[in-house]
């Protein structure tokens, strides 16, 4: 039987087809090669009662992770994979192989992801050929929950945002510089966590600061992960990921503005990826 995965940094998503019918969805965390070792994917798994019980069952696995995105990444998560799943032929490969599989097909296309991170390539129908983008939340990200999450606080801490905005976001997380600086320096999955305050920026949706801070962040991620693939007004550009599920209108307005035409724009590319393999049986 055929498990299918697709796993960003915050959560992973799970299908199983057995040749006729798919099972699932089941759910896990996410596993990101660079935040977690082979020993946690495992000792993870082990804890979930549901994989536990479909273990033994499983003959391949596709992996399809953030982070995923060389050899040596890549075997981090397959080792925990294999030693879990004994019976099992695994792959691992990038997210953004999912994406472009599940919203692209056969046909070529530029695939983006807008989640907690930021990531995009141009499909050509059987592989992907990607920039130089997925810098992480440091260093790129643009437009991702994380940098949404940066933006937001680095605004609080400067004491730049309006003032009921301001007054909101201190009653409802009752942060200070410290607790932020600790939470971003010193715990583990910051990104995770920063990708969290998407939640305040929904519930402020109509508020034109947040307005034109989610517009910008869906502008610098058009400028460098979309403008920048040189026949990007000439094929459609879709996305995937729960940010840009979510504000989906501001991509729209963007692509008006860039000149670019917006394919599908999906949540979570699961469903669609096992229709994609459920198909070559």
């Amino acid at each position: 039987m055929l498990l299918v995965a697709d796993s960003g940094s915050t959560k992973a998503d799970w299908l199983l087809y057995d040749g006729q019918t798919v099972k699932g969805p089941y759910h896990t965390m996410g596993f990101n090669p660079f935040f977690h070792s082979t020993d946690f994917v495992y000792q993870t798994l082990m804890e979930e009662p549901e994989m536990l019980n479909i273990r033994e069952s499983i003959t391949a696995v596709k992996f399809f992770g953030a982070g995923c995105s060389s050899a040596a990444r890549n075997e981090i998560i397959a080792a925990g994979l294999r030693r879990f799943f004994t019976g099992a032929d695994v792959l691992v490969e990038h997210d953004l192989l999912a994406s472009a599989l599940a919203t692209c097909g056969n046909v070529p296309g530029i695939a983006c992801i807008i989640g907690t991170g930021s990531n995009s390539c141009w499909f050509d129908g059987k592989n992907v050929h990607e920039k130089n983008y997925g810098l992480g939340y440091v260093l790129g990200d643009e437009g991702s929950g994380s940098y949404f999450g940066k933006k937001l606080l680095t605004w609080y801490l400067y004491g730049r945002l309006p003032q009921p905005l301001a007054d909101d976001f201190k009653q409802t997380y009752g942060l200070d510089k410290n607790s932020i600086i600790d939470k971003v320096y010193k715990e583990p999955n910051p990104n995770v966590w920063l990708a969290s305050f998407t939640r305040f920026l929904s519930k402020h949706y109509e508020d034109p600061f947040i307005k034109n801070l989610i517009l910008q962040g869906m502008r610098d991620f058009a400028d460098l992960y979309i403008c920048d693939y040189p026949d990007y007004k000439k094929t459609k550009v879709h996305f995937v990921g729960s940010v840009a599920y979510v504000f989906s209108k501001e991509l729209h307005e963007i692509a008006k503005e860039k000149g670019f035409t917006v394919g599908k724009i999906i949540k979570q590319p699961i469903d669609d990826l096992m229709n994609y393999y459920s198909k070559m049986k």
